[in-house]
């Protein structure tokens, strides 16, 4: 079967899904009188399929704001936007999950301030649903109300979303500023799962600066090894004679690890 370029996702789960498929294929093929005749409370009953077509929409579109910022007009022309945020204030947790999950699909910037509160849910999927939703968004807003949750959400995730939703500046910004132990270590894994080998000489830096707390210097060492970059393995050797024994450890498990990912990359 020959494929097109249309914006199809692979198997609609519903007629709701289905229809707003087309209209977004037709938004984002250049007519942007079209208005999208559903209501927000079908939106949101049917909120995990309607969030895979706008992120499949999105995804085969292209990165950049231009797209982004064509869906969400289409939305705010058709008036739905207001809704879908009004429904994160919902008493319902059902609703303010279902809210949480479009809006992120979407990366409505407007929603941002709501997805943070959303954090702070009595509602643990709820608060897993709202966290996700903010990693899609992204933005400098996005990473404060992250980092000031550093203590209440569990460290993985404000790494995970953090990791998506801050800009290289953010995290060598954050990197950079006098914080606590906590904070600065769930940035370095951050730094860890994007990956990014122009991070690896500030880790290496932190890992090697015997003025560090340990903890910092152990995460470092471990964000080098996730990145993978073969200079990192070579600065890893250097602290071999730490007088810090957990730094010895940490240096040696990432320089294997690196060794084992460039074998694995060569093979």
């Amino acid at each position: 079967m020959r494929r097109t370029s249309s914006l199809r996702s692979a198997a609609p789960r519903s007629r709701l899904a289905g229809k707003l498929e087309r209209v977004l294929n037709t938004v984002l093929g250049g007519d942007h009188r079209v208005v999208i005749d559903v209501k927000a409370a079908e939106l949101l009953a049917e909120a995990e399929a309607v969030s895979q077509v706008i992120s499949a929409a999105l995804e085969r579109a292209g990165p950049g704001l231009a797209t982004q910022l064509t869906l969400t007009q289409a939305f705010r022309r058709s008036g739905l936007d207001a809704e879908l945020i009004d429904s994160l204030g919902s008493p319902d947790p059902a609703v303010r999950r279902a809210g949480a999950r479009v809006c992120g699909a979407l990366r409505m910037p407007e929603a941002v301030p709501w997805l943070a509160d959303l954090l702070d849910d009595p509602v643990p999927a709820v608060r897993e649903v709202a966290i996700r939703a903010l990693g899609e968004a992204g933005g400098r807003r996005v990473v404060d109300a992250l980092v000031s949750r550093v203590d209440t959400l569990p460290q993985h995730r404000v790494a995970k979303e953090l990791a998506r939703a801050a800009s290289d500046i953010d995290l060598e910004s954050l990197l950079r500023r006098e914080g606590d132990t906590k904070t600065t270590v769930t940035v370095l894994m951050a730094c860890g799962l994007r990956g990014d080998a122009l991070r690896t000489p500030l880790l290496v830096r932190m890992a090697q600066d015997t003025e560090c707390d340990t903890e910092v210097r152990v995460a470092a060492c471990r964000a080098v090894a996730m990145i993978g970059d073969p200079a990192g393995a070579d600065a890893m050797r250097t602290l071999a004679t730490d007088p810090d024994e957990a730094i010895r450890n940490a240096a040696m498990r990432s320089r294997f690890r690196i060794s084992a990912a460039m074998r694995n990359r060569s093979a």
